[in-house]
């Protein structure tokens, strides 16, 4: 089972963008049969077999067995990842492209495209490299800035990563993409 699956085709969005069948991806995280998860949602196994069969098509569950129960032969499926990743060139760029602005959320969302694809790239490739994890790191964080203290904030960050694209940014070695993003974080609403 592969940690994350990029879903780039249409086809397999529609398939996925269904909460009937979003439930029945969840049952099939481990080995189950259509009966087994017809029994967790309370429905009969050819509904759930009709899901599967969509989920099947789509590459999102694939069959991993089949046993005979009761003279019949019953498949048993599994999700092809632990999660599911939708490329947003799915829908595809509404409009032309505006002017990039370094400072703008268009930019910001332009990057992050760019990052989910090149990690999935490295995905589909994964299997065909030597070492078995690729070197990669993700860091996260929350820094507060007072107002008055953006514009030096943002200062000393571009500075920080222009040294790390000075010292590193020969012409030998293996090449690493850097992306940086920051932006306000607003406090999430509670639900009672």
């Amino acid at each position: 089972m592969k940690d994350v699956l990029y879903l780039d085709r249409i086809e397999q969005a529609e398939a996925l963008l269904k909460p009937q069948r979003v439930e029945v991806l969840r049952r099939l995280a481990d080995p189950r049969s259509c009966t087994e998860v017809a029994a967790d949602l309370g429905q009969t196994p050819q509904w759930v077999y009709y899901h599967v069969k969509r989920l099947v098509t789509a590459g999102l569950v694939r069959q991993v067995d089949e046993r005979r129960v009761r003279g019949i032969r019953e498949g048993v499926y599994q999700a092809t990842a632990h999660s599911y990743w939708l490329s947003p060139g799915v829908v595809g760029r509404i409009g032309a492209r505006r002017t990039r602005d370094d400072l703008s959320l268009g930019h910001l969302l332009d990057l992050m495209e760019e990052v989910q694809g090149d990690v999935a790239a490295l995905d589909a490739t994964a299997g065909t490299v030597a070492a078995p994890e690729l070197p990669s790191i993700g860091v996260s964080g929350e820094i507060r800035v007072r107002p008055e203290q953006r514009p030096q904030f943002l200062a000393d960050l571009q500075g920080a990563l222009q040294d790390l694209f000075t010292r590193y940014g020969g012409a030998e070695g293996d090449a690493f993409k850097l992306a940086v993003a920051c932006y306000p974080t607003y406090p999430k609403e509670t639900t009672p």
